[in-house]
């Protein structure tokens, strides 16, 4: 079983209906489709909601609504709490990258309900009560104002990355330049500065040693060296036409 499906994203006191949208955007980027609004005070109707969620609409319109916390937890076995203020109740904070691979194992074996207070107020004292955990998002501390779905989709991205789920893209599969392909490389480099008039002979050597540094952080694969292997021939003949004395 994924561990996501059985996480629980609950909305306390909800005010405005494009949170909640944008929130169902953030989730469904993030793997989690469970939504349980506690006690909503919608004040704009829906429809900005339904604007704000884009593809996610489903997400909105599966939403489970309840008049309380305690109703909206009652089958989880951790309730996890977000807050950003301190206080005697919300001592025991941790950042979300922290306590997210904690949270899915609970969810491995059942409900775990990740809960966000209100827009102005967040979550009260009593409701701070009934979290087994507590969640603080790290943010500047001259403004520790998030916007509701920007919280969510934060903790929901720590989530998705501790399942391990996504993997990198493979780098393009290319032969490394061998060492032969690099000195030729250099070699031609070098022949060519002389032809284009960039440097002489007696300053060349010294001016290769600053070529093989840039070349040695730069060129990694066979089909970068050979790229610049021609580049370097081109310039070569560039620079013999330009010098060539005329008839």
């Amino acid at each position: 079983m994924n561990p996501l499906d059985n996480v629980i994203i609950v909305l306390v006191g909800t005010l405005y209906s494009g949170n909640v949208g944008s929130v169902c955007r953030a989730m469904a980027n993030m793997g989690l489709s469970r939504l349980t609004l506690v006690a909503p005070r919608i004040l704009d109707g829906w429809e900005e909601g339904r604007r704000l969620a884009v593809h996610a609409t489903d997400i909105l319109d599966a939403r489970r609504e309840c008049a309380t916390l305690s109703e909206a937890t009652a089958d989880c076995a951790a309730v996890v709490g977000t807050t950003a203020r301190g206080g005697l109740y919300r001592a025991t904070v941790q950042p979300p990258r922290v306590l997210a691979p904690a949270i899915l194992r609970l969810a491995a074996q059942a409900p775990v309900a990740i809960v966000f207070g209100r827009e102005d107020q967040g979550l009260h004292n009593d409701e701070i009560a009934q979290c087994t955990h507590l969640i603080r998002i790290p943010v500047d501390p001259r403004y520790q104002s998030l916007n509701l779905s920007q919280a969510l989709l934060i903790v929901a991205y720590e989530l998705y990355t501790a399942t391990g789920t996504y993997v990198s893209p493979v780098e393009e599969a290319v032969s490394l330049a061998t060492q032969a392909t690099k000195e030729a490389l250099m070699a031609k480099w070098r022949q060519a500065m002389l032809d284009v008039g960039f440097t002489d002979e007696q300053k060349a050597d010294h001016m290769m040693q600053g070529f093989r540094r840039i070349f040695s952080r730069g060129v990694k694969t066979d089909p970068d060296a050979r790229i610049m292997l021609g580049v370097a021939h081109q310039m070569s003949w560039a620079g013999r036409q330009t010098h060539a004395p005329k008839p």
